[in-house]
């Protein structure tokens, strides 16, 4: 038991305790960060019945944000800025008006093929989501002009309208996904 003692007050000598580490054996502080969600979410299953298989009437689900985009938008003062940044100015100085959209239909248009539905769909979508689905698409772009023969004018015009089309897709989900991401923030 002696041996031990000795040992120990040797070690923990106060010569050993007064140096400062050396530089490359010094602690970095970590940072944790949860990932798992605020809450847990159980629901009510009103499907429900009982069965001699399967969860029970409450489910646990997962934490859904609700987002209120005209509210975030209101609150992040949108419409003044784009005021003040003079876009519609510009917008006016390229050609674009509301009675140029009115002549050619694009919001009736865009009320037959209900895309204010898919706007609010998209809202309350997941950014992740949006951005994994751009994924595939760049990947079906670089696809399309690797596969496509170039053995004629026709099938070289296919394969850039085709890849535009798919980029342009992908860089719209992409820059939704961020804009999205952006708005659903919590404040």
């Amino acid at each position: 038991m002696a041996a031990v003692q000795a040992a120990i007050s040797t070690c923990c000598s106060s010569s050993c305790l007064s140096r400062p580490p050396p530089p490359f054996a010094r602690r970095r502080r970590f940072k944790v960060t949860a990932m798992a969600p605020q809450k847990k979410v159980n629901r009510y299953d009103e499907k429900w019945s009982k069965q001699w298989f399967g969860a029970g009437i409450f489910a646990e689900g997962s934490e859904e944000v609700e987002v209120d985009v005209f509210k975030k938008l209101e609150r992040r003062k949108v419409l003044s800025t784009v005021e003040k940044a003079g876009l519609l100015s510009r917008a006016e100085e390229l050609g674009v008006t509301l009675s140029s959209l009115e002549e050619l239909g694009l919001l009736s248009k865009a009320e037959d093929l209900g895309l204010l539905s898919l706007v609010e769909a998209a809202a309350a979508a997941s950014p992740d989501a949006l951005a994994s689905v751009s994924l595939p698409l760049l990947v079906a772009a670089i696809a399309a002009v690797v596969l496509v023969p170039d053995d004629s004018a026709a099938l070289v015009a296919l394969q850039a309208v085709l890849a535009a089309v798919l980029l342009a897709a992908a860089a719209g989900l992409f820059v939704g996904s961020v804009v999205l991401a952006g708005l659903q923030e919590s404040d």
